[in-house]
């Protein structure tokens, strides 16, 4: 089989997959850097790295556009005859070499993948680990979760899910060293780690997937409080706190979960501060996000000045800042509430960034921005593509600010300090989240736009 077959196939497979970044750009060129055996028979188990050129990115929130190279990976299957259970999972047909598939949806592939973890193997450089005490069944059947943007999660059974990283970027993945710091020191507010695969990129030790806990029982945070909106849309008179679906209790409780995650962060990952000249860096790439902002979108220029001047107070703080590892994009999508309390996810930052970028380390109330930004999205997203009406846009406000309020107060009671006592730097992290998110709706979703802009307003006024 020549690389050169399975390659013409990607060409025209990878840009129709939900993970692939890039997807009106389509793939330029698609070259096979990585080529390993892993079953060899019918069927066959191949893992493939890929590197796709595409045109170069537009920058991200934390992230410059620097290259145009993105690799992806790609385990396949190949076999002789078509199997109907993986007709959604056909990547294509290769004269003389058969139906090559997604390997990801292939049971008999992820029992081998899967047994391979639980007995700590190592296959054509690819190490399979398990992690001490790991309790993991080789015989579970296994499923694809559907709706992922970024990866690919399979379930195993009950009790595990495996997350292979489809862009894989020289490093150990900050998803498995932040959740395995957080498992070894038993919080409850992770999914434990299981297991993960490894294997060299450029020279490097590099992260391909991470196994966990599956929380059974548990329910998406995002999901939880478009409910409690919706509740509270439904009623004609009762303010927020009256209605049955009020989420603040939640928000409180989720408040605490995320100090206790920020506070063993600290205690088992690197910490430090930022001195005058490091406050100055970091106003000043706040500043940086913000011309490009404007340059592409226009009527953010009204509020340009103010928000410069928000970060330039940032510039003006004369005691250290605090940083150390966060989660690094937090919002709503990223917690699920369980029977036993909440729990974080995805610490793996944005995909396809440097390591190094991802593992910067930042303040907490980094964090604790990105889901206050969270929670006045869910306040007006039932809103976002319908006409205004102020009744329910007064009731939107309500609920934001009973929910920003619960979050922080519930934080405070972990910490012993409200994080709006840091009201300088927590309102100039809104306002950088903001502002990317008036550029991400503008190329995306234009009839959204009014969402981050609605709370600059908000923002610069306070």
């Amino acid at each position: 089989m020549t690389n050169r077959a399975i390659e013409e196939i990607l060409r025209d497979w990878l840009p129709r997959q939900r993970w692939f970044a890039g997807k009106d750009s389509g793939a330029e060129s698609v070259r096979i850097v990585s080529r390993r055996v892993l079953v060899d028979g019918d069927p066959s188990l191949i893992h493939l790295l890929v590197e796709v050129g595409q045109p170069a990115p537009a920058p991200t929130l934390h992230s410059p556009a620097d290259s145009n190279a993105v690799l992806y990976q790609v385990p396949i299957s190949i076999r002789s005859e078509l199997s109907p259970n993986l007709d959604h999972a056909l990547i294509g047909n290769v004269d003389g070499v058969g139906l090559v598939y997604d390997a990801a949806h292939d049971q008999e592939a992820m029992h081998a993948v899967l047994g391979w973890v639980a007995t700590e193997a190592d296959r054509e450089g690819i190490a399979f680990r398990r992690e001490p005490g790991a309790h993991i069944d080789p015989d579970a059947p296994s499923l694809v979760m559907g709706g992922e943007q970024s990866n690919t999660s399979i379930i195993f059974g009950e009790q595990t899910v495996m997350k292979l990283f489809r862009i894989v970027v020289p490093g150990l993945n900050p998803d498995l060293e932040i959740t395995k710091a957080l498992t070894e020191a038993e919080n409850k507010h992770v999914a434990a780690v299981q297991g993960w695969l490894e294997t060299e990129v450029e020279g490097v030790p590099s992260t391909l997937a991470l196994l966990q806990d599956f929380l059974r029982t548990g329910s998406d945070g995002w999901a939880l409080a478009l409910t409690s909106v919706r509740d509270l849309f439904a009623e004609g008179d009762l303010h927020a706190e009256e209605v049955g679906g009020d989420f603040a209790a939640e928000s409180e409780r989720l408040g605490m979960a995320t100090a206790d995650v920020h506070e063993i962060m600290a205690r088992t990952l690197p910490t430090g501060n930022l001195d005058a000249d490091a406050i100055g860096d970091l106003a000043d790439s706040m500043r940086g996000r913000l011309e490009a902002a404007v340059a592409a979108v226009p009527d953010l220029d009204v509020h340009a000045s103010a928000i410069g001047e928000a970060f330039d107070e940032v510039r003006r703080i004369r005691e250290p800042i605090a940083v150390q590892r966060v989660h690094g994009d937090y919002h709503l999508g990223q917690v699920m509430r369980t029977d036993s309390g909440w729990v974080l996810l995805d610490f793996e930052g944005e995909p396809g960034a440097p390591i190094a970028i991802r593992a910067a380390l930042s303040s907490p109330l980094r964090d604790i921005a990105g889901m206050l930004r969270s929670f006045d999205y869910a306040s007006r997203y039932l809103l976002a593509d319908h006409a205004s009406f102020p009744q329910l846009e007064y009731r939107a406000v309500e609920w934001a600010d009973r929910n920003r309020d619960a979050f922080c107060v519930g934080y405070a009671k972990t910490t012993g300090r409200d994080p709006r006592e840091d009201n300088v730097l927590l309102r100039a992290f809104e306002l950088d989240k903001a502002v990317y998110e008036v550029v991400y709706e503008s190329r995306n979703r234009p009839d959204w736009v009014h969402i981050p802009l609605h709370s600059i307003e908000r923002l610069v006024a306070a």
